[in-house]
């Protein structure tokens, strides 16, 4: 996926499809739900990659899990880090939504 819609060929952790994004450039690529509820898009976390990550950084599954899902939503919701203030915006909301829901 990684390769095919970024075009960067290498493992990543998480990856997030906005769907207004998405609809802006045709059809989602994606089946979605039959339902009239409006959806941000899709969060797609790979799981070897976290484990592998939560390895290194001695952090549980659940802890690394969390946090790539939390920094998906956070890609929906508009936030980015390719620059280094928008990274510090991106990381601080992070933390503050990680103790918000009291992952220690």
């Amino acid at each position: 996926l990684n390769r095919d819609y970024r075009r960067i060929d290498r493992p990543t952790d998480v990856l997030s499809f906005c769907m207004a994004a998405e609809e802006e450039k045709g059809p989602f690529p994606f089946i979605l739900p039959p339902d009239d509820i409006t959806h941000l898009g899709e969060v797609i976390i790979s799981y070897p990659q976290a484990e592998a990550q939560a390895a290194e950084q001695g952090l549980p599954i659940d802890k690394e899990l969390t946090l790539l899902l939390i920094h998906g939503i956070l890609h929906l919701l508009g936030y980015d880090h390719e620059e280094t203030t928008d990274e510090a915006k991106m990381q601080a909301r992070e933390k503050q939504l990680m103790h918000d829901i009291n992952v220690k």
